[in-house]
């Protein structure tokens, strides 16, 4: 394995929402325990009409099959995790990970009669034994990690040799035409939308701090970086629609080989 890189945030603070990086994971994981119940209805909105065919397509594409075994990184309400389980069928299994016990309680309720078991925990501290996944999936939520080395580092861990990694993204657009149309639907529209639609929630909040994040954000070369610096090899990035990225990684080794 590579010499592992150093500390990287994904964005610095926003002293907006919490006044220091002590505070983040609290505010983050409050906020989304807030909006568990409107999250399904607000991901409607704000991923563009993308949906399940997109999250399904995705996981098929990075190498998803009938038989494997799955962690969802920060599966909030098991959006990722619902396709996950179709795709893997009867014969694979899925965990869903998540550290909101509001969102744990949606994907719960939204995955019954699947194969999938919930966890509460951190993606920088996986409560999984080492080389125990085939596949590492995480939709929408690298930006609410502590850090990105500490994140792929357990990644690497709990992924057997041969396994892939796929995290899906939205990224700040490159163009500044598809920079603006984002920042007004994402950043205006939505939220206004949210605030409209439950009025005595904090989707609005929620919705206004994805687009900070997203702004914030570190680029996409950097992210790959980290992923080369914790061991993984044929790191790719794919993007559409000029916002969402598709990252892809494998475990160095051979599928079915002892772990390092």
């Amino acid at each position: 394995m590579a010499n592992p890189t150093p500390h990287a945030v994904p964005h610095p603070v926003l002293p907006a929402y919490y006044p220091e990086p002590a505070r983040r994971a609290a505010f983050v994981r409050q906020l989304f325990d807030d909006t568990a119940a409107q999250y399904d209805r607000i991901n409607r909105v704000f991923s563009l009409g993308t949906g399940a065919w997109y999250r399904r397509h995705a996981l098929r594409r990075a190498g998803l099959r009938p038989g494997m075994t799955v962690l969802d990184v920060a599966t909030g309400t098991g959006l990722v995790a619902r396709e996950a389980a179709r795709l893997t069928g009867p014969e694979g299994r899925v965990w869903g990970l998540d550290p909101s016990s509001g969102m744990l309680a949606e994907a719960r309720r939204a995955l019954a009669g699947t194969p999938a078991a919930l966890l509460q925990g951190r993606a920088e501290a996986i409560p999984l034994p080492d080389a125990s996944v085939d596949f590492i999936s995480m939709g929408y939520a690298l930006r609410h990690v502590a850090d990105l080395a500490a994140t792929f580092a357990e990644f690497h861990r709990v992924l057997r040799p041969g396994g892939q990694l796929l995290l899906l993204e939205i990224g700040r657009p490159d163009g500044a035409a598809a920079h603006a149309l984002a920042r007004l639907y994402l950043g205006h529209v939505v939220p206004a939308l949210c605030r409209l639609s439950a009025p005595r929630a904090r989707s609005g909040t929620l919705m206004r701090y994805y687009w900070d994040t997203i702004e914030a954000c570190v680029p996409a070369e950097t992210i790959q970086a980290h992923l080369r610096g914790a061991g993984f090899a044929e790191v790719g990035c794919e993007t559409s629609a000029a916002i969402f990225r598709a990252y892809s990684a494998r475990r160095n080794g051979r599928a079915g080989a002892p772990a390092a």
